[in-house]
């Protein structure tokens, strides 16, 4: 997918004077250097770029804007390159910049008696999570990039993860933002509050518009208390159709104590037990689906396996449920929760892979992934779909994997066909396109279908007030 940008390539002079802003050090010119940044991880899309600026403060980057927006050169902002949908990767006429925030990684403070902590857009989210688990606080976003990913990344998607059902997606934990505009002016807006009924809330906008209104440079993230009894449960379900019902009692039953809720199917298990290093089948049989959930809380005796051994017992006499594993120690919790995390990163093994990352009405999930399952065997007889994910927000990861023996260039080309017919189940059933992946450059020309004539005119008219002259990640999301 390409697009023309009205944005001429930056002259040698301007290329000059970005260098001279972060130094030479700092500043990749070299075809061969660039290339980490110029292509995503599933290499679904690569680019070309003018430079890559690595500035190590805001007010590099607020320069960096500053001299960009007066030259009319286009910036890629990049946190670490795992999205998903293309947000993060110049088009192919190598006339933009990408700017990188690998380098303001640092954390500016942490208020244990507000329970927050202030950290620059660099910071790998696995490094965030262990600075709050050493100030005895859960910093409770948790993706499977998390080891790579960047805070400005989760925060420019909104990711959403697997705790989002306690603890909301990225939006939810975040107080306030540091954000530097399009002509290099910087917001402020570092608030550790959480009741400021002021106005408009620049700050949820700002989150979740995949750089095209300002390039985040730090954040102040909300801290909870830190778990101190966990159980982890794995169920085989006896159909998809008893996930809901079964989810329903758990949340009943465990309320707050519920904190994560995924679904995965046989053949995600058995790609995962195929392929995955370190692991097992926790079930001496097979079921068609399977459950994962966990309970959690900062005290200790709450009687966590009394609870879900409740929720269990109920769910098998019910005939939601068949077998059901309780992990006897966080090792063992770890072991069943890395059957989830791999899901996604063995399908690689498997050929090629039409991903979705859509969200529908919890109840309507079954109904979804039926129809969808017709839809695909009707389109390409053989493929095989693997759908899993968050069952507790309604967010499923609708992938497809490639029939055995065909050739992966033929069944990718489906990848657009493929997106717009599921799609169009989705938006049936009332639910959404993208549910924590963004929309970047894969899903830009589907948004139209997806949103009001009206929803897209105060979109491009809010762009337009942000970055009135476009250079701000052009051509993506819009």
């Amino acid at each position: 997918m390409t697009r023309d940008l009205s944005h001429e390539p930056p002259s040698q002079d301007t290329i000059d004077a970005l260098v001279r802003i972060v130094g030479e050090a700092h500043a990749i010119r070299d075809e061969a250097a660039m290339a980490p940044y110029l292509v995503e991880w599933r290499d679904r899309y690569r680019g070309k770029a003018a430079l890559v600026l690595r500035p190590g403060t805001t007010q590099q980057v607020a320069a960096i804007l500053e001299r960009a927006n007066a030259t009319r050169t286009a910036i890629v902002p990049q946190g670490g390159n795992t999205g998903l949908v293309g947000g993060q990767i110049p088009f192919e006429s190598g006339h933009e910049v990408v700017v990188s925030l690998e380098r303001l990684a640092r954390v500016r403070d942490i208020d244990l008696a507000s329970n927050t902590m202030t950290v620059e857009a660099g910071l790998v989210l696995a490094l965030a999570q262990q600075v709050a688990a050493s100030a005895g606080r859960l910093f409770p976003l948790s993706l499977a990039s998390e080891g790579s990913c960047q805070i400005g990344g989760v925060l420019a998607t909104n990711a959403g993860g697997m705790a989002v059902l306690a603890y909301g997606n990225a939006r939810d934990l975040t107080l306030g933002l540091e954000v530097v505009l399009a002509d290099g002016r910087v917001w402020n807006g570092l608030k550790a509050l959480r009741k400021d009924n002021s106005g408009y809330d620049l700050k949820d906008l700002i989150i979740g518009s995949e750089g095209t209104l300002g390039i985040i440079t730090a954040a102040v993230l909300r801290l909870f208390p830190k778990p101190v009894e966990r159980v982890t449960c794995m169920t085989g379900l006896t159909a998809l159709e008893t996930a809901p019902v079964f989810f329903a009692r758990a949340l009943e039953q465990a309320g707050p104590a519920l904190t994560a809720f995924e679904i995965m199917p046989r053949i995600g298990l058995e790609f995962v037990l195929r392929h995955g290093s370190s692991v097992r089948d926790p079930f001496p049989s097979a079921y068609p689906w399977y459950a994962l959930f966990e309970l959690t809380s900062p005290r200790q005796g709450e009687a966590l396996p009394r609870l879900a051994e409740t929720v269990l017992g109920d769910g098998v006499e019910a005939g939601e449920i068949g077998g059901a594993v309780v992990a006897s120690s966080l090792a063992q919790g770890e072991e069943l929760w890395r059957l989830r995390e791999l899901m996604s990163e063995v399908q690689k093994h498997e050929g090629g892979s039409i991903k979705h990352d859509i969200a529908v009405p919890v109840a309507r999930v079954p109904e979804f992934v039926a129809r969808a399952n017709q839809l695909v065997e009707l389109m390409i007889p053989g493929a095989r779909p693997v759908p899993f994910g968050h069952l507790g927000d309604g967010n499923i990861h609708y992938n497809v994997s490639q029939p055995p023996g065909m050739d992966r260039a033929i069944f990718l080309s489906f990848w657009e066909a493929l997106n717009a017919a599921v799609y169009e189940i989705v938006l049936d059933l009332g639910g959404s396109i993208s549910a924590e992946h963004g929309i970047g450059r894969l899903k830009r020309d589907l948004l139209p279908h997806a949103k009001q004539p009206l929803e897209l005119e105060l979109m491009r008219k809010i762009k337009a007030v942000f970055d009135p002259n476009g250079i701000l990640n052009p051509g993506k999301l819009l």
